[in-house]
């Protein structure tokens, strides 16, 4: 069976601390992140396309933009998000999972996704999470 799919990068920057990182990802640090969205539809529009990239824009880019872009994510479990959200409540993003970004291209997808999509008749179906030009993490749903 062949499938099309489309594909949109945005940038946006970051902090984050990984709960119980073994190295220097335990501190607060940040990212100019690049996430890649991969869309696939059961069909075509009526011009030809899985859907318009101004659709991914509005949906998807903008959710990071008005949620994640030049916050800090932090682990609802951590310790330090105590004191983080005490003196910087604004900035501070609580997360229900540890903010890797395995754990963030999943949220993506699975939550993110899935609200911003309804309705459109496509599937956020893959996140590639950039971290750095040589680090990237790749979750990728079912295509059902």
């Amino acid at each position: 069976m062949n499938k099309i799919k489309v594909e949109r990068y945005h940038d946006f920057s970051a902090g984050h601390k990984v709960t119980n990182h073994e190295n220097k990802c335990k501190h607060l640090h940040g990212h100019n992140y690049r996430i890649y969205f991969t869309i696939e539809a059961k069909e075509l529009d009526e011009l030809g396309r899985v859907i318009d990239f101004s659709v991914i824009k509005s949906k998807l880019c903008n959710w990071l933009e008005n949620h994640w872009d030049h916050r800090f994510l932090i682990y609802k479990n951590d310790p330090a998000c105590l004191i983080l959200t005490k003196h910087f409540p604004d900035d501070i993003i609580l997360c229900d999972f540890n903010p890797t970004a395995e754990n963030m291209g999943k949220y993506l997808c699975e939550v993110v996704g899935k609200k911003e999509l309804k309705n459109t008749g496509c599937k956020l179906i893959k996140c590639k999470i950039q971290e750095t030009r040589k680090c990237s993490a790749i979750y990728e749903t079912s295509s059902k």
